[in-house]
């Protein structure tokens, strides 16, 4: 697929996803880390505006000079922005604006795409239509948090196919040596994906199966939200201090566990992989098994022979920079690099990941109470 319809196909996407929603759902921000779903379209609208068009084109004339402060997400080079927790209450510019706004830049980018590209700025539109597709799933995970936060629990016509679970029980073994990880070969890969290096491991097994919602499960009936002893302390600090009781959208009902979907309220499917569990609980429930999470390292070099796919999953990595590891300059420089602290690596990709996103290499993070992505968990020992 050429670069044109790349870009085309990929800004549909983020179309298709909020086909289904109300005026009114398109600007709520229920909790700091979830986004209205007009600001993603707004955001991502503008990082071709400010640094494809504006960079490139000489007489480019932008929308609106208020977007670069609305539409900004965290690019410090790219000047002041609206403070995260605000984005919530911009009931201007209005969702009509937005979309005149995605046509206007859809349009002057078209023009551009069909010119003679230099070979950088045609690497800076791949990273663009990649930084799109992740917030294709951040809107995906967004609206579900929006609606699922809903009193009324209300349905949209977004089916994911969640899978089932056929033996979460079978572990693959690898022996100790020196092992490979990062991307290399062709292809797009982000920067924390690089560079490729030497690894030692010890000898390990991994689970091939994610746990299923089932076993999780298990370990809530047996007291696993009660007995600290499974529990980091700042994770034990979060369930006394949320009175957590279970994954992110289950609740109990006249004593049935129910969880919600975007089919609404349904009862929670005991072979489906479990989803919305935090770096805390994942690693509970593997306390609790006896076993812990794989690190990132085992990981990749097991990804051949395992499932994956399904949910984003937890390892026992912090998120830091591979050796060689250089930031671009400028603000293109701040997309990974800055985060590299406090958070917890998650690899593979999950039902809300755009096809053909995801890959072995490919490093996500979050920090460690995090719930609201479709986080699952993979035991090893």
């Amino acid at each position: 697929m050429n670069l044109i319809d790349q870009y085309k196909t990929v800004r549909a996407h983020s179309l298709k996803i909020c086909e289904g929603l109300k005026t009114e759902d398109y600007v709520v921000q229920p909790m700091e880390d979830v986004s209205p779903p007009k600001w993603h379209l707004g955001h991502t609208t503008w990082f071709f505006e400010t640094f494809i068009l504006m960079a490139n084109v000489s007489d480019y004339q932008v929308f609106s000079t208020d977007y670069n402060f609305v539409f900004n997400s965290y690019y410090e080079a790219a000047g002041a922005r609206v403070i995260r927790t605000d984005r919530g209450n911009l009931s201007r510019p209005s969702l009509d604006q937005v979309y005149e706004y995605r046509k206007y830049v859809d349009e002057a980018m078209a023009i551009f795409l069909a010119g003679k590209i230099p070979s950088a700025v045609n690497d800076l539109i791949v990273l663009g239509l990649n930084h799109e597709q992740q917030h294709q799933e951040l809107l995906i995970t967004d609206i579900k948090f929006i609606l699922g936060h809903n009193p009324l629990f209300p349905t949209l016509n977004l089916a994911l196919d969640e899978g089932e679970l056929l033996n979460s029980g079978e572990f693959v073994s690898f022996p100790e040596g020196i092992y490979e990880i990062g991307h290399t070969g062709e292809g797009f890969c982000f920067d924390n994906e690089l560079l490729r290096h030497k690894v030692y491991l010890n000898d390990f097994k991994i689970q091939k199966h994610l746990v299923s919602q089932g076993e999780y499960l298990e370990f809530m009936n047996e007291g696993g939200y009660e007995k600290f002893e499974f529990w980091h302390a700042e994770g034990w600090d979060w369930v006394k201090r949320n009175q957590a009781k279970g994954p992110l959208y289950w609740h109990q009902v006249d004593g049935e566990w129910m969880q919600y979907t975007f089919a609404g309220l349904q009862k929670v499917k005991m072979d489906q992989a479990v989803s919305h569990v935090n770096f805390y609980e994942a690693s509970a429930f593997a306390a609790w098994k006896g076993m812990r999470l794989p690190t990132e390292a085992e990981w990749e070099i097991a990804s051949d022979q395992l499932d994956w796919g399904l949910r984003w999953e937890w390892t026992n990595s912090a998120y830091l920079p591979y050796p060689g590891f250089c930031k671009a300059p400028g603000a293109i420089g701040e997309y990974n690099g800055k985060f590299m602290v406090n958070q917890m690596v998650l690899r593979g990709g999950s039902v809300a990941t755009p096809k053909g996103h995801s890959r072995k290499t490919y490093r996500n993070f979050f920090h460690a109470k995090h719930q609201w992505q479709f986080m699952g968990i993979r035991l090893a020992e």
